[in-house]
């Protein structure tokens, strides 16, 4: 059936009495007579060559036919309703599911929401931290954030900045530490990517000690850590500046670890979104300044 010629009223009206199942409720909702809406539904009725209702004493009942067709048709006015009521003020309100590591999120993101919220109002974010553990589809995200080298099967990766790893303790204990070889005096704190001591350690020519002690998987809760005298951690550089800049960490050793990049996911088989492509611009140039100043 052709687009300019469906009886769109008439469809409305099956709909909508398919759900009261009586003719009366079904009139009061739509704001048009009994007769009205019979003849509507008749109308249909004659041009599909079936029967959608039995007329019942106490109202309606739906025929096979119409058992088949009622839930699309609910389905789509629905869908057609839910488009209609993101228009508000002249604008199309878009929301974007956002899935992002705990520790850009906290240390990244938040705090900079807001300046994303006033360029792009139309655009409501509604953020899910992970731990680096993500499944766009199975978890109905529209894009991700996520830690990595960029490659995951069926998805579409920006960079966004370097995730490269410093090494970070509290002024406290960077007291203990006058050369490297003194790391091993102090707990090692360990993150769920079990390589990167052994990697820090290796670029310095050096093994890594035996390590032991609770695994984090956050760099949050690594720098937290650290800035409370437990330990020294390996924390990215990009996220956990500010701390070094008021004073609750302090770098002892300069050695950078490159261990992976910050990247935008989306899947292959959905395609960007106005919304979402605002969202990807605004957030590819914030981490671009931010990552010039950072390392």
């Amino acid at each position: 059936m052709d687009r300019p010629q469906l009886p769109l009223n008439a469809l409305r009206a099956f709909e909508v009495a398919s759900r009261h199942l009586n003719l009366t409720r079904a009139a009061i909702e739509l704001c048009v007579t009994q007769a009205a809406l019979s003849h509507q539904i008749r109308g249909l009725e004659e041009r599909l060559g079936v029967t959608l209702f039995r007329r019942v004493p106490r109202g309606l009942v739906l025929t096979e036919e119409g058992i088949m067709l009622a839930p699309v048709l609910t389905r789509i006015f629905d869908e057609m309703s839910g488009a209609l009521d993101r228009f508000s003020s002249g604008h199309y309100h878009e929301t974007i599911n956002l899935g992002v590591v705990s520790s850009f999120a906290t240390e990244w993101l938040i705090p900079r929401i807001e300046d994303f919220q006033r360029l792009h109002p139309s655009v409501d974010l509604r953020i899910h931290t992970n731990n680096n553990r993500v499944d766009l589809a199975g978890e109905g995200l529209d894009l991700a954030i996520r830690f990595g080298d960029g490659s995951w099967h069926g998805v579409a990766a920006t960079r966004l900045m370097s995730g490269a790893m410093m090494l970070v303790c509290s002024p406290e204990t960077a007291g203990r530490l006058r050369w490297i070889e003194d790391l091993p005096s102090i707990p090692l704190l360990r993150s769920y990517r079990a390589s990167e001591w052994e990697r820090w350690f290796a670029s310095q020519g050096l093994p890594a000690p035996l390590l032991r002690g609770p695994v984090f998987d956050s760099s949050l809760a690594i720098a937290e850590m650290a800035a409370r005298s437990y330990g020294a951690g390996l924390v990215p550089v990009v996220l956990f500046a500010p701390w070094l800049q008021n004073g609750r960490l302090v770098r002892p050793f300069d050695t950078v670890l490159a261990a992976g990049d910050y990247w935008l996911t989306r899947l292959h088989a959905s395609p960007e979104t106005a919304g979402q492509a605002a969202f990807r611009e605004w957030l590819t140039a914030a981490c671009a300044e931010d990552e010039s100043g950072a390392i």
